[in-house]
């Protein structure tokens, strides 16, 4: 939630849920945040009965009030009644995926809040296109692209470059994957692929499929090639990314709205293979642009992408310079800002217009 008169000017104030435990308030960059209490989680949801009520109320003292969705508590919450004089921005992430049955629940309140809302902001315009709920109010959103800090991602320092060095004499054909172990992410694609790619498999991240994941790669017969490093560090990532040949993004549900990581790697110039999905996601690293795109669940095709890249180091090279620039022009996080901002101003001026508040 935010105060002031514009938006360079407000300040902050974060309102969430635990997972589990009692209420806590603290302060997170510099940031007052409130966690309310919750007796535990239904379909990834914190269940917080406080949450809409103080939504209410802290809404009342707000300007601007910016719900990141999919969150039901915050849309119930605002179908409740959020008055005249807040704004409301709508930052649209992604759908509810694969729970029918909360979704056709939950299809009112979202949407109210989209109708109650002032500006609403998308990743993509391939997010508005594919969403029933988006589509109507096509005119009220705002393309805004995630910001990542670029020259962290695109420079490694001097001791970065020697563990990079080291990384490469251990992974000479390395493959990069980053991303928790759940099934939307398309792991198990991967590694029905890399039998036919010669090259070494490291995959960054933790999750309920781990176990799963290393037997099938023993039953592929590739167990000496993948490598599960768990979670790591930032800088880890980044010299993993510096050290590889690509990055694989091989995600086969719209669960998967972005992928952050493509930013990552485009900005340590490194090529990106992604799949055909709906979302934000081909659109970032863009086919024969930036990286190669290939059908969903399509070990094949993902496998002769893999081969590709390995093997043509001109064409790997030219989508890897290609990426670097695009994420420096387009997804940098001063641009980030600047859009926010603007966005958040929009959504003040328009919500005082139709209040009567002077602008």
């Amino acid at each position: 939630m935010l105060t002031g008169s514009r938006a360079e000017t407000m300040t902050s104030r974060i309102l969430v849920a635990r997972f589990r435990g009692w209420s806590r308030h603290f302060v997170m960059d510099g940031t007052p945040v409130t966690a309310l209490a919750s007796l535990g989680t239904l379909f990834s949801t914190p269940l917080a009965p406080t949450y809409p009520f103080v939504l209410r109320r802290f809404a009342r003292e707000a300007d601007v009030l910016v719900h990141h969705a999919p969150f039901p508590l915050t849309d119930i919450g605002i179908a409740a009644g959020l008055g005249e004089r807040t704004a409301l921005v709508v930052y649209w992430h992604a759908e509810i995926l694969g729970r029918a049955l909360l979704r056709k629940l939950l299809t009112p309140a979202i949407k109210s809040a989209l109708c109650r809302a002032d500006r609403i902001v998308v990743s993509d315009g391939a997010m508005i296109d594919n969403s029933d709920f988006l589509k109507p109010h096509r005119d009220k959103c705002s393309i805004v692209r995630y910001g990542l800090d670029i020259d962290y991602w695109s420079n490694v320092g001097e001791a970065g470059q020697t563990t990079v060095a080291k990384l490469r004499q251990q992974y000479p054909r390395l493959i990069v994957a980053v991303g928790r172990l759940v099934g939307y992410k398309g792991l198990d694609v991967l590694l029905n692929a890399l039998p036919s790619a010669e090259a070494q498999l490291v995959i960054i991240g933790d999750g309920p499929l781990l176990e799963d994941l290393k037997q099938q790669a023993k039953r592929n017969g590739i167990a000496d090639r993948v490598f599960f490093k768990g979670r790591v560090t930032a800088d880890d990532i980044k010299h993993h990314l510096h050290a590889a040949k690509m990055l694989v993004l091989p995600s086969v549900t719209d669960a998967e709205a972005f992928g952050l990581v493509q930013v990552e790697a485009m900005a340590a110039g490194l090529p990106v293979i992604n799949t055909s999905l709906p979302t934000t996601v081909p659109n970032v690293a863009r086919h024969d642009r930036e990286g190669l795109t290939v059908a969903v669940g399509d070990a094949s095709a993902l496998a002769q992408a893999m081969n590709l890249l390995l093997e043509d180091s001109a064409l790997a090279q030219r989508l890897g310079y290609a990426g670097h620039g695009r994420a420096r022009s387009e997804f940098s996080r001063e641009a980030y800002s600047a859009r926010i901002a603007q966005v958040l101003d929009q959504a003040l001026a328009h919500r005082r217009a139709l209040s009567g508040q002077p602008l």
